[in-house]
């Protein structure tokens, strides 16, 4: 299997799948999107004789942009260019949990502050604000008063992207101090953790503690759907705990996001899982399958 590596940053998530990669003895094509030039027919020399592309971009847009050129040029991407493009919107993403029924926060989305202030008055103090594009939580704020909500609402409006005037507003979710991350494939849970702080955002670029979590079937049930959802693929599923029983078990979950060319590094070092081993059978599962799609055809 010749594997292409889409990618901006060799980080350690990366480089775990290269080795893993090189020790079945599979080749590599890294194929730096920094680097490419990509055509509207012909695909660059690079994506020549590989059987399917890893999508790792750390950008956002690279991501978007470089998977949509795969699909156009008849190269196998994973994550497909579908499944990116929900996973990069906060609201595509809402929506599609929301339509699929799956369990998720309640939200509004506004394009004016006068209209976001409603919003926020609505779901009283304290709600959560967030950018629809960004990660590692960055750029979110949890409004706890009227006063507040003005001054974040003034500082987006006046930022000048046009992203920065949707203004998406949550309610917020009163979990357990933690929140739950699920690296899955096409729905399959490879392995979770819990990610925990003092500070109301738990993420693990932001210095949460990390480990091992083991799910219970409504957790898994939640993780297909999701996954499901937003089309499946290499899916990072992120649930909060919506009550917890005396003994400190989970009563209910909520979906707050799913996320693509997910990190996994924090997991790997969190459980006894072999993360980017369970990723590289999965990428020999879905090559083959290509394969034959294209042996049928």
């Amino acid at each position: 299997m010749n594997v292409g590596l889409l990618y901006s940053r060799i980080r350690k998530d990366e480089k775990l799948l290269l080795s893993e990669l090189r020790d079945r003895d599979h080749e590599v094509t890294k194929i730096d999107v920094r680097d490419q030039q990509f055509s509207l027919s012909d695909a660059p020399e690079s994506f020549e004789d590989v059987d399917i592309v890893l999508d790792r971009c750390l950008a956002t847009s690279r991501s978007l942009y470089a998977t949509q050129f795969c699909e156009a040029y008849d190269v196998p991407v994973v994550n497909a260019p579908e499944t990116a493009e929900i996973c990069a919107d906060k609201v595509k993403n809402s929506l599609a949990l929301e339509q699929a029924g799956v369990p998720t926060p309640n939200t509004e989305v506004s394009f004016t502050k006068e209209s976001a202030m409603q919003s926020i008055e609505k779901f009283g103090y304290p709600c959560v604000l967030k950018p629809v594009v960004g990660s590692w939580g960055r750029l979110m704020a949890k409004i706890d008063s009227r006063s507040a909500a003005e001054a974040v609402l003034e500082h987006k409006a006046t930022l000048g992207h046009y992203e920065h005037k949707v203004f998406y507003v949550q309610e917020f979710v009163e979990k357990p101090g933690r929140d739950i991350r699920v690296l899955a494939t096409d729905g399959e849970p490879v392995g979770a953790m819990v990610r925990s702080s003092d500070h109301w955002l738990t993420n693990a670029a932001q210095g949460a503690e990390t480990e091992a979590f083991e799910l219970d079937d409504e957790a898994k049930r939640l993780v297909e759907e999701a996954s499901e959802a937003v089309g499946n693929g290499l899916l990072g599923v992120d649930l909060m705990e919506v009550g917890v029983d005396e003994e400190g078990e989970p009563t209910g979950y909520t979906v707050h996001e799913v996320n693509h060319t997910v990190e996994f590094k924090a997991l790997a070092d969190a459980t006894d899982v072999d993360v980017a081993a369970e990723v590289v059978d999965w990428l020999e599962t879905k090559a083959a399958e290509e394969s034959e799609t294209e042996v049928t055809a």
